[in-house]
């Protein structure tokens, strides 16, 4: 599969998937029967649209999770599949259930590797949550069992599942998706016979459930931002330089985070690869690197789940050369963004060109702009962006002195308080001397929001420790960007004067 090609789709299940949904099924439970009969699909689909959800790729069905709504007193104690199953092999769902139940989840086999399954399983968390339901309950199979049922009861091998002593590919898939197991139940699927019978009651609780009220607006409001703070060091290959990648990409996305931030010209070290002597050739050799690094970090975006965006690195287009950053959806899309300013250093020793083309991009966790280091100390580029609804304005930057990444840090909070929105800038630490143009760095990343009560005091969400390679986190409310928008201390964006002032673009691209 090319990844190039990926281009993954969240949505609901329909009826008109059935043919593939019925391929799919027959594929990954060829030992317990296959697929379902239509009219179970039928009667699914009709009854509780909500809760069958599925991912498709280009068109092609690739991933489902099956769920019904119960009643908590019943099915948290123990019961068998045959409980769910009604007349004609159709499901039981009870419209008034206080909590979901997890029927299936099945992926198809060339895309085990996406980790498709936990997006499934977020989408019904979500799902949980806007319904204000008490609970996801499951009834999990442990198909590796027969392995090990002579050496171990079922009791002790989930233990040993659960301590990673064991590798069981439902059970340790649920534990790593939060869930609970509650009871051990016999008999639930006699036909299972590489669960020889038994399967797990697994749990996973909404802390956030509440007696019933109206469902919420669906749109994410809770956005969790990680950036890394970059330690810039001596590279032999581009591959070093993407494990390091990779080992950042993988801890923000054990925090759950929805976006990595990597700092402008963070694979600059590679430029110690060539001839130091000419700075021009020095940046269009590194530039023959950037197709690699994004199609590469947009894969991990989506075997991670994580928005990406790739700091910055040199393009080449029609021989000009121009900074660049991707975002890289999780859902396989790329975004570009050229920097629009460039430095007098950028001109002078690398011939860099600005880019003509601003925009704000929509995200599945906010409507994000990326502005590039110096981009940040224009404020016409904040006020085009705030009057696109702007929720966070990224900063990926590289300064080498504390005066430079100074001029950064102000004007990114000041675009903050003047355009009421989250701002988050991240750099790069460390000296490599050998490097020309790289000899020493200084940056503290930071997030920074409005200055006003329902932010911190200083206006400040998170900040690193200086010149210390690490990673950060933020919790965003998109919320509370509306309230302080309408409902402030001051209204900044309302109390424009318009009437004597405004900004105005010279090409039409730039803004839209």
């Amino acid at each position: 599969m090319a990844h190039d090609e990926l281009h993954l789709n969240l949505r609901n299940l329909t009826l008109e998937d059935y043919d593939q949904l019925q391929e799919l099924m027959d594929d990954v439970y060829d030992d317990i029967g296959g697929a379902w009969p239509k009219d179970t699909i039928k009667a699914l689909v009709e009854q509780f649209p909500d809760g069958q959800i599925c991912i498709e790729d280009n068109g092609h069905l690739v991933a489902v999770a099956l769920t019904v709504c119960v009643k908590y007193e019943r099915f948290s104690n123990p019961h068998t599949y045959d409980d769910l199953i009604l007349r004609n092999e159709k499901i039981w769902h009870n419209a008034n259930g206080d909590s979901l139940y997890g029927l299936d989840v099945f992926i198809h086999p060339d895309y085990r590797g996406y980790r498709l399954g936990r997006r499934l399983y977020e989408a019904r968390k979500e799902l949980c949550r806007s319904m204000n339901l008490r609970a996801i309950l499951a009834g999990g199979r442990i198909p590796n069992y027969f392995k090990y049922s002579d050496q171990y009861t079922p009791e002790e091998y989930i233990t040993r599942v659960d301590r990673k002593e064991i590798y069981d590919p439902i059970l340790s898939f649920q534990l790593s998706n939060e869930f609970q197991v509650t009871r051990l139940m016999h008999k639930y699927l006699p036909e299972d016979e590489k669960s020889q019978g038994y399967a797990t009651l697994l749990e996973w609780r909404n802390i956030l459930y509440t007696p019933p009220s109206p469902v919420l607006s669906v749109r994410k409001t809770q956005v969790r931002m990680g950036a890394v703070q970059w330690q810039m060091r001596e590279f032999t290959s581009v591959e070093e330089v993407l494990e390091q990648v990779e080992y950042f990409v993988d801890a923000l996305s054990d925090y759950k985070s929805d976006f990595a931030l990597f700092p402008e010209f963070f694979n600059a070290p590679l430029m110690g690869l060539t001839d130091q002597l000419d700075q021009t050739r020095a940046i269009r050799f590194l530039a023959g690197f950037t197709e690699q690094f994004r199609d590469q970090m947009s894969e991990m975006a989506v075997s991670y789940n994580i928005n990406i965006i790739t700091g910055s690195m040199p393009l080449i287009e029609d021989d000009r050369v121009y900074n660049v950053s991707y975002l890289c959806h999780r859902d396989g899309r790329v975004d570009e963004q050229r920097k629009i300013h460039i430095t007098p250093h950028e001109r002078r020793d690398w011939v860099i060109e600005g880019g003509d083309r601003f925009q704000v991009f929509e995200s599945d966790a906010g409507r994000v702009a990326i502005m590039i280091c110096y981009d940040i100390e224009f404020p016409e580029l904040g006020r085009i962006a705030a009057a696109e609804d702007v929720d966070i304005i990224c900063v990926p930057f590289w300064t080498d002195t504390k005066n430079g990444y100074l001029r950064v840090r102000h004007c990114a909070q000041a675009r903050a308080i003047e355009n009421e929105c989250y701002v988050v800038i991240t750099g790069s630490v460390g000296n490599l001397p050998k490097v020309e143009n790289l000899d020493v760095q200084y940056a503290q990343s930071s997030v920074f929001s409005p200055s006003d009560f329902a932010f911190p005091h200083d206006a400040v969400m998170a900040e690193t420790t200086p010149n210390t390679e690490m990673i950060m986190f933020s919790d965003m409310d998109l919320e509370k960007l509306t309230l302080v928008r309408n409902e402030g201390s001051v209204t900044n964006l309302k109390d424009r004067r318009v009437d004597l002032y405004e900004v105005k673009t010279g090409n039409n691209d730039l803004g839209q």
